[in-house]
């Protein structure tokens, strides 16, 4: 059944500091797509805005799960997530004082992931191996690279259709980038998710998504229709070649 995520000119700030215009955007079933953009052009507050943790001045969000679509504005964080929409955040923001498996079951705590805490636990720890072994140490004592994965991990805890990731390769070793990456392909493919990935590595991030968007100033400047069209763009070259 389908799974997709529609943005139609959202408008969205903090206060009088105006973030997002008129911004459009749409994530097809079964889709990876990139959202480019350096910092500071809107990607996490468009996240925010996807998942109710910030409401938008103008604008529409609508997602369709499982074939049924749904109007996001004014539903609650939690609303959202009790649909099947899950949120990878910027700089992990795990509990850190909690360990590992209590970090992976609290992702779980919607209706739908309960029953299946069993079966998505156990594939957790075959997917990230790490975090098998470290499931009894506090989270805020691993590394990087592990707090990234125990992140994705809780995420797919709460068996989610449509999966948000913000900037998944800040603070991350170059070889960790790729590793990262490559799992979110592998994830992507084993649960069949339709995923938005924001993320300003325009390297990675084009290896594993079907297209993408270039965000600047809070609007979106070009959308490629493949991997091809990203890495042809001239605007893109500008950005991340220096070209």
């Amino acid at each position: 059944m389908a799974c997709s995520i529609r943005v139609d000119e959202v408008s969205a700030g903090y206060g009088a500091v105006q973030v997002l215009e008129s911004l459009s955007l749409s994530v097809n079933d079964g889709e990876t797509v990139a959202l480019l953009g350096t910092n500071g052009n809107g990607k996490s507050t468009l996240m925010k805005c996807i998942m109710g943790i910030v409401r938008p001045t103008a604008g529409r969000i609508t997602a369709v799960i499982d074939d049924v679509e749904h109007d996001l504005f004014g539903k609650a964080p939690e609303q959202i997530v009790d649909l099947g929409i899950a949120l990878v955040p910027e700089g992990r923001r795990l509990f850190p004082k909690l360990t590992v498996e209590e970090n992976l079951l609290l992702g779980a705590y919607r209706s739908a992931a309960r029953e299946r805490i069993p079966y998505n636990q156990a594939f957790c720890f075959h997917a990230f191996p790490r975090l098998a072994e470290r499931r009894r140490q506090l989270a805020g004592s691993l590394s990087g690279g592990e707090q990234q994965m125990l992140a994705l991990a809780r995420s797919l805890m709460t068996a989610p259709k449509i999966l948000l990731i913000d900037e998944p390769s800040v603070g991350l070793a170059p070889i960790l980038v790729k590793t990262t990456i490559d799992k979110i392909l592998e994830l992507k493919e084993r649960f069949g998710l339709t995923v938005l990935m924001a993320e300003q590595n325009f390297h990675q991030a084009i290896r594993i998504a079907d297209r993408g968007y270039v965000i600047v100033h809070g609007r979106i400047e070009y959308e490629g229709a493949s991997r091809a069209d990203l890495a042809d763009n001239e605007l893109v070259h500008r950005l991340y070649m220096g070209l």
